[in-house]
């Protein structure tokens, strides 16, 4: 399904929509370009997952844990090189915690992040503001709403 945002607030309202569908172990791998709106997205998903505290990027830390209704373990792949640096980090540990592991820059890793995960691509629009936004492998998208 694709959905079209029109402000970081919408974008980040699409990503709290989204957490109502994710269970314990769910992986949601973003991709788009710079400032696209991935920690945007992820700051919603936070908010639909329980999580309180202040969603940043973890761009120089890899990886970020959140408390919540689920765990929400936020990476940022930036600066890694590919899936063996991702389990060196402790991605199994990650997974195996039954929480929700939101991937930025997951295009990084695509042979971990392929199967089973959510894959969200976000594009920007035509707006300052606007983007494009696609999300695949949730089942129940029909009922997602836009």
């Amino acid at each position: 399904m694709e959905y079209l945002s029109r402000s970081e607030a919408e974008t980040e309202k699409i990503g709290e929509r989204l957490a109502r569908f994710l269970k314990a172990g769910a992986v949601v791998a973003l991709n788009g370009d710079l400032g696209a709106g991935k920690t945007a997205f992820i700051r919603g998903l936070a908010r639909g997952l329980g999580v309180k505290d202040r969603v940043t990027s973890p761009t120089f830390t890899i990886v970020n844990e959140y408390e919540g209704n689920l765990p929400l373990f936020h990476f940022d792949l930036y600066r890694l090189n590919g899936g063996d640096e991702l389990f060196d980090i402790g991605w199994d540990d990650y997974l195996e915690r039954g929480g929700v592991c939101a991937v930025e820059w997951s295009e990084r890793a695509p042979e971990v992040l392929e199967n089973g995960a959510v894959h969200v691509t976000i594009r920007r629009g035509c707006g300052p503001e606007q983007r494009h936004i696609l999300i695949e492998g949730v089942e129940e998208l029909a009922d997602f709403g836009a």
